[in-house]
């Protein structure tokens, strides 16, 4: 196998473990989490009421990266053509890491901020990889 082949596979393998999960999570324990990003953006400029709204959008991103990366890895494991699969679930988790920084940039949460920034990072090397 060549070392490309897998390198692809590995990127959208891990952000379809990485979306799938969190999606499942926001999925299965919805008050839990909407709990915390109402505490979480409580000094933010989004008003109260835009949480529930953004939460829902976010766990519809997060889903849809973490099906589209599930479906190139599988894709790529047996039939060989999930590249389009692939790149566009790499494409809508880059979309899924922005609204994610967006928002712990603007909750002041720094820390995390640097963290979606590496998971931004290796995303848009996984992009490349598709070139």
């Amino acid at each position: 196998m060549e070392p490309l082949v897998i390198a692809r596979f590995l990127v959208t393998a891990f952000f379809a473990v990485v979306f799938l999960q969190s999606a499942l999570d926001k999925l299965t324990d919805a008050e839990g989490n909407l709990a915390f990003m109402r505490e979480h953006f409580k000094q933010s400029p989004f008003p109260a009421e835009m949480v529930p709204l953004l939460f829902r959008a976010l766990t519809g991103l997060e889903a849809l990266a973490g099906v589209l990366c599930g479906l190139g890895v599988l894709f790529l494991s047996f039939r060989h053509d999930g590249l389009n699969l692939a790149s566009a679930g790499l494409a809508v988790a880059g979309l899924a890491l922005l609204a994610l920084i967006t928002g712990q940039r603007f909750a002041k949460d720094y820390a995390g901020a640097a963290v979606v920034a590496a998971y931004f990072a290796v995303d848009l090397i996984g992009l490349m990889l598709f070139s």
